[in-house]
């Protein structure tokens, strides 16, 4: 991908669980591959402004190696649209909201997640309301995305 992004916002409902767990893998996996990538991650709704993710997201992200403690939840903005290359919502009613945010002249390109997996499911399920192997299976997903977003670098 020789236009390869410098800049990607990961978007889920409340930043909390999904969208803090693909920054911070994202963010690892691209510093350990010498990647330079700004990396952000924003909800849709504004219900967890200022908290940190969800602690099973954080339990479970650690078992892993990866560290989700210093990130809090904020919420998307207009200047988001702007500042990011790619902004890649975690599921469709996340794209939508997004679309309908989105300025007619953002520079951002706005798609889903996780069509970079290498799998068939198009969404990360939301695993909020769900026991601790939703989080298993979403940083799974998140894994695997995460790779192939970076395997397309080409420096």
């Amino acid at each position: 991908m020789s236009n390869f992004p410098r800049s990607i916002l990961l978007v889920c409902l409340g930043n909390i669980c999904r969208s803090p767990t693909a920054h911070a893998v994202l963010q690892q996996m691209a510093q350990t591959k010498g990647i330079p990538l700004e990396i952000d991650s924003a909800g849709t709704g504004d219900w967890h402004i200022g908290h940190p993710p969800d602690e099973r997201a954080t339990q479970t992200a650690s078992t892993r190696g990866y560290d989700l403690s210093p990130l809090r939840a904020r919420q998307v903005i207009i200047e988001d649209f702007y500042k990011y290359d790619l902004i890649l919502a975690m599921d469709h009613s996340n794209l939508r909201n997004l679309k309908k945010l989105a300025p007619a002249d953002a520079t951002a390109q706005v798609e889903l997640f996780l069509p970079y997996g290498d799998s068939n499911t198009q969404e990360v399920p939301d695993p909020y309301f769900g026991g601790t192997d939703g989080f298993t299976h979403v940083l799974d997903l998140i894994e695997t995305a995460s790779e192939n977003i970076l395997a397309r670098y080409k420096g």
